[in-house]
């Protein structure tokens, strides 16, 4: 993730946002906020935020430094270096959404990769992510440990499991899923051998446990760009070696190749 932009999913529902500019960008920026619900005023609007998408440079630089005086957030269409937040292109499974962004470096870039995920991604995959939301209750029943839980939801969603997201399921592929399932089992420790320190090296495989892995064992020489592949909330090791009992869930052992 870059240093100087955090992704972040607004709501904008009935808030406003103010919108400046004619033309086919300004239409295509008014049906987006009019997708999320937004709503659109001038430039004297009480807003947080503002779509400039004025063609004419003076004009545009003249609107952004009265709108950024009053402390609004701005994004400033075909303007990169004006923008303190840009809009990304979207893949919409409602409610899953994925949002592709360049950081303005090309919005063609982003339109090429967005519609490459609309190819791979099924239509299905938002009454999964709905299916997921209406048990959550059955699945804290299920599985009371919050492990457990994630363990469980993680080998489901994993390739090839039972809830792939890639794949195409029936509406209550999750209520079919919850009534087969087994209890995960209690622990397991998977020892992985390092070849390259570049994490775009890394093997199918390993990126799969890094991504389902409760915590990472480490020798101090595995860089931090292949820990960072890692789940945010697993506990990361620094050791010698793994201790005898890791613990419940899923472990994983990084050494380096020597």
């Amino acid at each position: 993730m870059s240093a100087t932009g955090l992704p972040v999913l607004l709501r904008l529902a009935g808030r406003p946002v103010i919108l400046l500019g004619e033309g086919e960008a300004a239409q295509a920026k008014r049906r987006l906020l009019e997708r999320a619900g937004a709503r659109i005023c001038g430039e004297d609007g009480d807003a947080a935020l503002a779509i400039v998408a004025i063609e004419d440079t003076e004009t545009a630089i003249a609107a952004i430094a009265r709108l950024r005086a009053r402390g609004v957030l701005i994004n400033a269409t075909d303007r990169p270096d004006q923008c303190d937040f840009t809009l990304p292109a979207i893949v919409d499974r409602d409610p899953v959404l994925i949002a592709i962004a360049t950081g303005g470096a090309s919005a063609g870039l982003a339109a090429a990769l967005r519609q490459r995920f609309e190819t791979l991604l099924p239509a299905g995959l938002g009454a999964l992510a709905s299916g997921l939301k209406e048990a959550r209750a059955a699945l804290r029943t299920r599985w009371p440990d919050g492990g457990d839980r994630r363990r469980a939801i993680g080998a489901a969603l994993a390739p090839g499991g039972a809830l792939d997201p890639l794949a195409d399921h029936a509406e209550d592929c999750v209520a079919g899923w919850l009534a087969a399932a087994d209890t995960p089992a209690g622990s397991d420790l998977v020892r992985i051998t390092l070849t390259s320190v570049d994490p775009d090296d890394l093997t199918l495989r390993t990126a799969r446990l890094l991504g389902q892995a409760d915590r990472v064992f480490h020798r101090a020489d595995v860089p931090a760009a292949i820990l960072d592949r890692a789940r945010a909330d697993a506990a990361r090791h620094p050791c010698a070696a793994p201790p005898a009992d890791p613990g419940p869930g899923l472990s994983l052992d990084l050494e380096m190749k020597r």
